[in-house]
């Protein structure tokens, strides 16, 4: 296949716009041959490894666990060639929600090179990069590459059931001196209970007050600098889709357009307040942004289900932005389908079982915002049909899926004043 064909670096925004990244046409043995790169390299004489989704908030958990185990700061230096190509935007979360920023990055979608060669890092607590749907495989090349008795945390992640990490865990147990996970995710109490069991340290916060960084800045026994504090505070600004702080839009952004150890490091020298090159880097990549998001509120459409109305479109976009976009036109609700499959569900507080419905298409997530990738492809015809009818397939699982999440609520809630009538007569 000619290169040009998988590069949508030089295509029209509108063309752009229903097509995965370059990496997302990557076979999946070359990617895991890179990936077990990347990871022994940056495990090579490390002491801590983290597991972290690459988004802020993992990113920022990767930042504090290095300040409190007094790792080196290698601070970057402004890169004038910096490629601005494939803008998504951000993602998050998670995604759970927001797998999907993980999954662009390893796709591709950010605009870095999905193949560059691993750099040997100086990093005592080594960082690797995962998502809720490959957290395994992080475990499993800690177990791996990582030097006996070495400190494991996992950040910002949930496995969806336990038997999907029980034999990978176990691995990195006997390979660890210890292993906590921190994270704000909706945490089944069977997955939770599952992984104490096993030997693990778990802190989970509550997701409406909490993201990760916060849990792991309370968690770890060491005294922080105020600007880290600051940096869990403007994280949690954006994860929770709070967006009082304009600067947790640009830790989100950054966090997604550059290269996740270049974030780390350039949230431990400057905190919140990213340095002018920094932001003038944002600043060009969201030119490319709002184009994608304008594509995507373009093919919005409404859907009434129950009580509620959901809107779904499709695209290659910024979901959060997209999302309100779609609640300013009056959803409760909203579904963004993502050219490589995958979907973004967010809710408001009028909805808030987001998570319910990305766990019935093989997702999960909290209850305004969730993730899922419905198990509907099965060759690149499928593929091919999904770009061509802008995901008219998964569009139409995932409106099933609320539908049942919106019925199953009103015979609960049916279910609920039939009993409560009946203890009245009583």
């Amino acid at each position: 296949m000619f290169d040009e064909l998988i590069d949508s670096g030089e295509l029209p925004i509108a063309r752009k716009s229903v097509l995965p990244g370059t990496g997302f046409f990557l076979p999946d043995e070359l990617e895991e041959d890179f990936e077990d790169e990347q990871t022994q390299a940056a495990l090579e004489g490390a002491d801590v490894a983290v597991i972290a989704d690459a988004d802020a908030d993992g990113l920022a958990c990767v930042a504090l666990i290095r300040e409190a185990y007094d790792d080196v700061q290698v601070v970057p230096e402004p890169d004038d060639d910096t490629d601005t190509e494939d803008a998504e935007g951000t993602e998050e979360t998670e995604e759970t929600e927001e797998t999907e920023e993980t999954e662009a990055i390893a796709a591709g979608d950010n605009g870095d090179d999905p193949l560059e060669e691993p750099e040997p890092t100086p990093h005592s607590v080594a960082l690797v990069p995962a998502s809720p749907h490959n957290v395994e495989d992080a475990l499993a090349r800690v177990a791996e590459f990582g030097d006996d008795g070495i400190d494991l945390f996992v950040c910002d992640l949930c496995p969806d059931r336990y038997e999907y990490v029980e034999d990978e865990l176990d691995a990195a147990l006997d390979t660890a001196d210890s292993v906590a996970w921190y994270d704000h995710h909706q945490w089944g109490d069977d997955v939770a209970d599952a992984v104490r069991d096993a030997g693990v340290e778990l802190v989970v916060g509550d997701s409406d007050e909490e993201c990760s960084a916060d849990v792991v800045y309370r968690s770890l026994e060491y005294e922080f600098d105020s600007m880290y504090e600051e940096l869990a505070a403007v994280t949690r600004d954006h994860d929770l889709w709070l967006r009082e702080d304009p600067r947790s839009d640009d830790l989100a952004d950054y966090a997604y357009w550059t290269d996740p150890a270049e974030y780390v490091e350039v949230v431990r020298e400057y905190g919140v307040d990213l340095p002018a090159w920094a932001e003038e880097f944002i600043a060009e990549r969201r030119i490319e942004k709002e184009q994608l998001i304008d594509q995507a509120i373009g093919r919005a459409e409404f859907r009434e289900i129950g009580d509620y109305t959901v809107g779904i479109t499709y695209g290659r976009c910024s979901q959060n932005e997209v999302a309100e976009a779609m609640r300013e036109d009056g959803a409760d609700a909203s579904v963004i389908v993502k050219p490589a499959g995958s979907a973004s569900i967010r809710g408001t507080d009028e909805f808030d079982r987001c998570h319910e419905v990305a766990g019935k298409v093989n997702g999960g997530g909290h209850p305004k915002a969730a993730g899922c990738k419905p198990d509907i492809y099965n060759d690149m015809l499928d593929y091919a049909n999904h770009w061509t009818s802008r995901g008219a397939v998964t569009k139409q699982v995932i409106l099933t899926a609320f539908r049942d999440v919106v019925e199953s609520a009103a015979e609960e809630a049916e279910a609920e004043e039939s009993d409560t009538d009946a203890s009245s007569d009583a």
